[in-house]
């Protein structure tokens, strides 16, 4: 899905819009979904988990025998699922606990049309930054393994990311995910289906996203080769 500039938008954007637009109470995404989720969503329950389906679908279960009401969940790649039925004006969304791309996109442009904004000004009210990634090919698993198994230590993660500032947080629930000083993150996790380590980072601006993914992945190497 493209504004009216060609600029695609991004699936977690579209994400955040979705669940806003259908009243969600309790979100469930993986650790690479944008921090704008927790920052300006307004939801009751965000729950983050490892990346993939599987696991936003039992993190979606959970939120159900906690007692929410409505629960969606969305991965960055655009694909949203729904945990309740929707009762809307013309009648009831049924659940869909798998990924829909149809959804967000519908949801997408009916919010859009009820703020009475264009699709870039309303992504641009989220104020969710921008974010990068890619990847590390050929790193075999022991030695991504080992890698970010160093960062979970305080003495080491703080040393290797001096260069780019302090950590105020870590999940380590897929990878090693630190939120930084100036509302930015870097994420190192090992693929799950390649070998390769993987870099993900959130910034204010895409050149400041660009150039963090590109020093983690420089930065990550010469720590692997030491």
């Amino acid at each position: 899905m493209a504004d009216g500039t060609g600029r695609i938008l991004r699936g977690d954007h579209l994400g955040l819009i979705t669940a806003r637009f259908l009243g969600a109470d309790a979100v469930v995404v993986p650790v690479t979904v944008g921090s704008a989720l927790e920052r300006s969503g307004g939801f009751g329950r965000v729950v983050r988990t490892k990346v993939g389906s599987p696991f936003v679908i039992a993190g979606m279960e959970e939120a159900t025998r906690d007692g929410a009401k409505l629960i969606v969940g969305y991965e960055a790649n655009g694909g949203f699922l729904l945990g309740s039925d929707v009762a809307l004006a013309n009648g009831t969304l049924p659940a869909l606990p798998t990924r829909d791309a149809m959804l967000p996109i519908v949801a997408t442009l009916a919010a859009a049309k009820r703020a009475g904004l264009s699709l870039a000004d309303l992504v641009a009210s989220l104020d969710a930054g921008e974010m990068a990634s890619d990847r590390l090919p050929e790193t075999p698993s022991e030695k991504s393994s080992a890698f970010l198994a160093k960062l979970t230590e305080d003495a080491f993660r703080s040393e290797f990311l001096r260069p780019v500032g302090t950590v105020e947080s870590v999940d380590s629930r897929d990878g090693v995910r630190m939120v930084l000083s100036g509302n930015r993150t870097i994420h190192f996790r090992a693929s799950g289906n390649a070998p390769e380590l993987r870099c993900y980072a959130e910034a204010k601006t895409a050149d400041e996203a660009q150039d963090l993914v590109r020093w983690g992945l420089s930065a990550a190497a010469d720590a692997m080769r030491g």
